[in-house]
């Protein structure tokens, strides 16, 4: 399993890197990841991001 960074910036490259390659919707990613969807939008939201679904990708 990979490494999920904690860095902002970082974690936004790699969700939508997994989000285009890997995984149809933000709550697939991070229940195979185990990961908080909350938390992970809290976090995108500090650094002025937010989830598309539309188009899969934070933005």
């Amino acid at each position: 399993m990979s490494t999920i960074p904690n860095d902002p910036v970082m974690l936004l490259s790699f969700l939508n890197t997994k989000l285009r390659d890997e995984y149809h919707s933000l709550t697939k990613l991070c229940d195979d990841l185990g990961l908080n969807k909350n938390d992970v939008l809290l976090k995108m939201m500090t650094i002025d991001y937010r989830y598309d679904p539309n188009i899969k990708q934070f933005k």
